[in-house]
């Protein structure tokens, strides 16, 4: 089995990129399973959806080669693992333009012209990992972390059919970094058990 590590966060030295390489570590360490690591700043994914994506979405032009890529890259994987810091209560602006532009009609959904939706995605498990900057009192009093399980598990995910098998947020607390690296090599030594 393989998994697709998607890490969207500009320093490389960050506690962000930290968790993906344990998760990738925890991957490694679980026996015959790989993965491949995509770091969306360092590789200089464009996340801007441009007049090319809209060409392509509304059936007047070709599916973006860099787009095509990541769309093969998530083909040839078994689950998704989606590593970010939490920013203005969601994802960094990169890896929400990397959803908007992979995630295409006719690839991860088909809008039928009857209105209905045909999800696509229903083979890739999704794992999400957010790193929080506020701690649990904060998500909890202002239902933030119920609001991004419906924008991002519901709203982006579930639409597409893709499972979300895990969704973490890693909040600043009495636990130590180390605590929360040992968390993530943990979910990844267990990504493909049962």
């Amino acid at each position: 089995m393989h998994a697709l590590i998607v890490v969207s966060h500009p320093k490389p030295g960050s506690f962000t990129h930290s968790i993906a390489n344990q998760v990738a570590e925890g991957i490694a360490a679980s026996g015959a399973h790989s993965f491949e690591i995509a770091d969306l700043a360092a590789e200089g994914f464009d996340p801007r959806f441009s007049a090319q994506d809209h060409a392509f979405f509304v059936g007047e032009g070709k599916l973006p080669a860099d787009v095509a890529a990541e769309q093969a890259r998530l083909d040839r994987s078994d689950a998704l693992v989606l590593v970010y810091p939490v920013f203005w209560w969601s994802f960094p602006g990169l890896l929400k333009g990397w959803i908007d532009r992979v995630f295409t009609n006719g690839w991860a959904y088909v809008e039928e012209p009857d209105g209905r939706i045909v999800r696509k995605l229903g083979r890739l498990p999704v794992h999400l990992i957010a790193v929080a900057g506020a701690n649990m009192r904060t998500y909890a009093r202002h239902g933030y972390f119920g609001a991004m399980k419906t924008q991002i598990d519901h709203g982006i995910f579930d639409y597409c059919g893709a499972p979300v098998a895990r969704s973490e947020l890693l909040v600043p607390d009495e636990r130590s970094h180390e605590a929360h690296l040992d968390t993530v090599r943990t979910i990844g030594r267990s990504l493909f058990a049962g």
